[in-house]
């Protein structure tokens, strides 16, 4: 359908996981194609190619539906990285759930996850997100400066994914702020740190 000229689809899909050449993961998972968060300098673009649109990106999303996974202890001891090549608590997942649903057919499975967002509708997950007993929830930061965040993405402001991190930090689950892209000249390296330090355990640069 279309939506303030953004195509939405809901399409079925044989399988959720796909096995990770990435040295983070044995499985990526994105349980969308596109993402409304539209960032200027997104890698996860070069989808279009094996997918066919033909919108600008950030301007289509093709939401997943899969067969449940009848067997999650399949998957023990095996990592998963949830939002490789899209955001997995974009806005539409607040009505579809998909990435919801994902967490509750792995319950009770013994798999190591990594989720990376910009938003802080994971919040609504948070007391899911906390049964699994390995599991790691990064933001991407890569400036303080809120109008310069605005002509490069449409994800939430800098201060709502801080709190976000702060609140998941305070629940005792393992947090990562991810400073990617840097833009030379314009990402303060060492200001970001110091907003941060103290809701994360773990620091990413990307150049």
């Amino acid at each position: 359908m279309e939506n303030n000229r953004i195509k939405i689809d809901e399409i079925k899909v044989k399988g959720i996981l796909t096995k990770s050449n990435l040295p983070v993961c044995d499985y990526s998972v994105n349980p969308y194609v596109g993402c409304l968060h539209g960032c200027k300098y997104c890698y996860a673009s070069f989808m279009k190619r094996f997918t066919g649109h033909t919108e600008d990106w950030g301007k289509f999303v093709d939401i997943k539906y899969w067969e449940p996974i009848k067997n999650p202890h399949k998957f023990d001891g095996k990592s998963m990285f949830i939002g490789s090549v899209t955001d997995p608590y974009q806005p539409l997942e607040s009505k579809y759930k998909r990435t919801r649903t994902l967490l509750e057919e792995l319950q009770g499975s013994d798999v190591s996850i990594s989720i990376a967002t910009r938003s802080d509708l994971i919040l609504r997950d948070i007391d899911l997100i906390k049964t699994f007993k390995n599991v790691r929830v990064s933001w991407s930061i890569n400036t303080l400066d809120d109008e310069f965040r605005k002509d490069m993405d449409l994800s939430v402001n800098i201060d709502r994914r801080i709190e976000c991190m702060k609140k998941f930090h305070e629940a005792g689950i393992r947090t990562t702020c991810f400073i990617s892209p840097i833009f030379p000249g314009i990402t303060d390296v060492k200001a970001i740190i110091k907003k941060c330090k103290d809701y994360c355990n773990l620091v990413w640069l990307e150049n």
